[in-house]
Order: structure tokens, then sequence, then C-alpha cells
């Protein structure tokens, strides 16, 4: 999140406690559009803080580690909540982080696209560290939901101000 919102990398990130906030505007069809952004944990004990999170959103980032596959084998779990406690008609990409340290690679690329092609959801693989795909992966992210918005498939009043 923070390379999307502040162009920054932490080597030393610890894991999210809790939820962290950040936002940015972009530029969807020449209309500014604020994306608010909550970076949850993605830890077992966390699991009931961040379920309340998904009733306002919009849209979802399910992130995992291409170098830890454990992460990779909770995206069922992640995504199982995010479809129970969201609107329903949430736009979900899963994305496969730290595509930077590919020697180190514990889930392959087509694991990713495969489990995301099983859903239906976006799929991208990015790296916070170089900024590779980050911006990529939060824009189209919300041109989905902008387009879903538009064609009237997604009611934003109720989501979290």
């Amino acid at each position: 999140m923070l390379q999307f919102t502040d162009k920054r990398f932490i080597p030393q990130h610890d894991l999210t406690i809790g939820v962290e906030f950040g936002s940015r505007t972009i530029n969807i069809d020449s209309n500014q559009v604020k994306l608010q952004i909550w970076d949850t944990a993605g830890q077992e004990k966390f699991r009931s803080i961040t379920r309340s999170y998904y009733r306002g959103a919009a849209g979802a980032l399910l992130v995992y580690d291409i170098t830890r596959r454990e992460t990779f084998e909770h995206l069922s779990t992640w995504l199982e909540d995010c479809l129970k406690y969201s609107n329903g008609n949430i736009v979900i990409t899963v994305i496969g982080n730290k595509c930077d340290l590919e020697g180190n690679r514990q889930v392959t690329r087509e694991e990713g696209e495969e489990f995301a092609r099983k859903y239906n959801l976006l799929f991208l693989e990015t790296s916070a560290k170089t900024a590779e795909n980050v911006d990529e992966a939060f824009i189209h992210t919300a041109k989905d939901i902008y387009g879903k918005q538009e064609r009237g498939e997604l009611d934003l009043s109720s989501a979290k101000q």
C-alpha cells in the first residue's frame, strides 16, 4: 500500500497489525477518483477485525507473498471472508507480491493465475520494492469498480467514508 499511496518502500516493514489506512486520488475517464485503502492483517488472530472492513468495501486486493507458500494457501480463506462479509458485488484482484525475488519463488505465476481464473478474479504479480505493477494493480481494480458503478452494478452510497 505504501508504494501506491506514498511512493515509498520500507525494506524491513513489519507485518500489518490490525489495519493501516492510506489514500490516493487517481484519474479515471477524466474524473478524479479518491481511493481510500485499508491494509488489513492477514494473520488468523486479526481475522475478526479484517472481516468488518469488507462490509463497506467496493474492492479488495488479496495479496500473497510468492516466496511464502503458506500465504498463497490462505487465499481461499481470505476470498471466502471477502465474499461472505462484503456487499456481494465487490471487485477482487489477486496479487502475487515480491516478484523481484524470483530466485526465492515458492508459488508459480501459473498457480496464481489458475486460482484467479477459477474464481473469475483479476490477477497480477507485483513488487512493492521495485514498484513493478503496483500502480497497475490498484488502478485496474479501481477502473473495474468505476465501470460497475457506472453500469449500476455497484452502489457505493454505503461505502465507508
